[in-house]
């Protein structure tokens, strides 16, 4: 699948959001996906054992914190036949990867089982393949650790009392116990410490921001998204300093009935419309501008990269192909109540991805 540009004036009619705000089952008792929609807290009720394609199912923890000079991800991803714990630094600079390593293990249908809400307190602590990955979640904070070889890391970051996020479920069409449920966390300020076997690298709560992207999912075999996001410090008029931050993502499953696009402004989430980029990047325009526009025109962005992280496993029948792009974000974006934010040369990312799994 290959979506394209359309200007916001030209789109046939308005995507349709339909919010939910109290707790709802996710799934029937014969797996029929039973919500279609977003929420400001995940409200969504996952049952994983209601799933009856038990080998479609995937689950993970994914969290990405940045500077705008390094990028470290931790992970954890159970996919019914394996799955893994994984470290990552990047030099976003210089465009390569410091350190990488990976805990795998076979066989995730009944262990390494994970908390069925990412944004409720919850804590574990997995050891899958000679890797540890550990989570400790509160109220307002959260810290998480990584450790396998000669990579240790550990991370702190914290949010806002009741910070509203973005949870999504997205159906698939003509296949009623298919869903695409994901969280986007955005706006944790964040410090801590990633240590190799010669540096140690520090990053503060000053500069630094962590993102989970929490999924619960079921899905066809191939699937094509984008995936844009940020946060970070703003300034108002009277100097006044701000929490800021975007998600979205678009191109997976059926979005008529919610699209995963919003924005954050301290603590609080703004909901707009669907939204799309000006020039397919692929095969070789990737280092080119990204124009990102919304239907509603709330969202105008534009992203000058620096850095592509590409990445491509191919292993037997799965791939993982992926060209996750970050720069400097600039632009106009529209609160719900009308407020216009000029944001300028704000760090975020926007990746293409195309995967079978």
């Amino acid at each position: 699948m290959e979506r394209t540009y359309q200007s916001w004036q030209n789109w046939a009619e308005p995507s349709k959001q339909t919010e939910y705000t109290e707790p709802t089952p996710l799934l029937g008792a014969d797996g029929t996906l039973l919500a279609k929609g977003w929420a400001r807290h995940n409200v969504f009720d996952y049952d994983r054992n209601n799933v009856k394609k038990v080998m479609r199912r995937k689950e993970w923890d994914f969290y990405q914190l940045s500077n705008g000079k390094y990028m470290v991800q931790i992970s954890f991803a159970n996919i019914s036949l394996g799955g893994y714990a994984s470290g990552v630094l990047v030099d976003l600079v210089n465009g390569k990867v410091i350190a990488q390593q990976m805990g795998l293990f076979l066989g995730g249908k009944d262990k390494y089982i994970l908390p069925p809400k990412g944004d409720q307190p919850h804590e574990y602590t997995f050891t899958p393949g000679g890797a540890v990955f550990s989570v400790k979640a509160g109220e307002t904070s959260r810290t998480i650790t990584f450790k396998k070889g000669d990579i240790e890391a550990e991370f702190t970051m914290e949010n806002l009392p009741g910070q509203e996020n973005i949870t999504t479920v997205l159906p698939f069409k003509g296949f009623p116990d298919r869903y695409f449920m994901t969280t986007k966390m955005n706006c944790m300020p964040c410090e801590g410490v990633f240590k190799t076997k010669n540096a140690e690298y520090k990053f503060s709560k000053d500069d630094t921001f962590a993102v989970l992207d929490w999924g619960r999912v079921d899905t066809p075999y191939s699937l094509v998204w984008y995936w844009g996001n940020g946060s970070a410090w703003i300034e108002d008029a009277k100097g006044e300093k701000h929490l800021f931050g975007f998600e979205i993502t678009w191109g997976i499953g059926d979005e008529s009935n919610a699209t995963e696009t919003c924005i954050f402004y301290d603590g609080k989430a703004h909901k707009f419309g669907a939204v799309d980029v000006e020039t397919f990047p692929k095969p070789n325009k990737y280092m080119e501008d990204w124009r990102f526009i919304s239907e509603d025109g709330r969202f105008d962005m534009t992203m000058k990269p620096f850095y592509d992280h590409h990445s491509d496993l191919n292993v037997l029948a799965m791939r993982m192909h992926s060209h996750q792009v970050h720069g400097l974000w600039s632009g106009k974006v529209t609160l719900d109540d009308g407020t216009v934010l000029e944001i300028k040369d704000m760090y975020a990312f926007c990746e293409y991805v195309e995967n079978r799994w």
